[in-house]
């Protein structure tokens, strides 16, 4: 288990990935996995979706036992386990972290507009260029065009370019995680 210097009960990192509906932010963050993965890093998401979900198919045992009134149902194999808990309020992207992600060298989010820390913004100009991020959150901004701001820019498909960022700020010892985790 990889930590990259972190301690034991330390967060991993955690950098989100936002944008405006439709610019393209999966499809980024598809590619910086793949990248982060090649690189030997363990690397764990968290997709924030304001509406109700279902992971599991109608029908099936598991949906059938959180129909009857399961509070947790947990869906096991041998290689993979998905946990469906029902909750009275949201939990924050830390306590998902610490329940579920402890184990990992950097935590990706997609979907946290409002309540994400550290941002990497993805903005195409036919989507408008006006960002969804203050400039103090921001760590980078990934775009077709160009931004008058004292922030790093990448190119759309500059994947490997955010990978050096993301590792150089977060994994190389180059700041106090801790510090920059309590930010907010």
């Amino acid at each position: 288990m990889s930590r990259k210097g972190r301690s034991a009960d330390q967060l991993p990192p955690i950098v989100s990935i936002v944008g405006r509906s439709g610019v393209g932010k999966t499809v980024f963050l598809e590619k910086l996995i793949a990248e982060l993965k090649r690189r030997g890093l363990r690397v764990g998401t968290i997709k924030h979706h304001l509406h109700d979900f279902e992971i599991d198919q109608p029908g099936k045992d598991s949906w059938r036992h959180a129909q009857a009134g399961s509070d947790t149902v947990v869906i096991s194999s041998p290689k993979e386990v998905a946990v469906i808990k029902r909750l009275e309020e949201e939990m924050d992207i830390d306590e998902l972290a610490q329940q579920y992600l402890m184990d990992l060298d950097l935590i990706l989010t997609e979907g946290y507009k409002t309540r994400a820390r550290q941002r990497i913004e993805i903005c195409r100009e036919a989507q408008g260029t006006s960002l969804v991020s203050d400039i103090d959150q921001l760590l980078a901004i990934v775009t077709d065009t160009t931004f008058d701001l004292p922030v790093p820019q990448f190119d759309l498909e500059d994947v490997e370019g955010v990978a050096d960022l993301i590792e150089g700020r977060f994994l190389a010892g180059h700041q106090d995680l801790a510090s920059d985790q309590s930010s907010g």
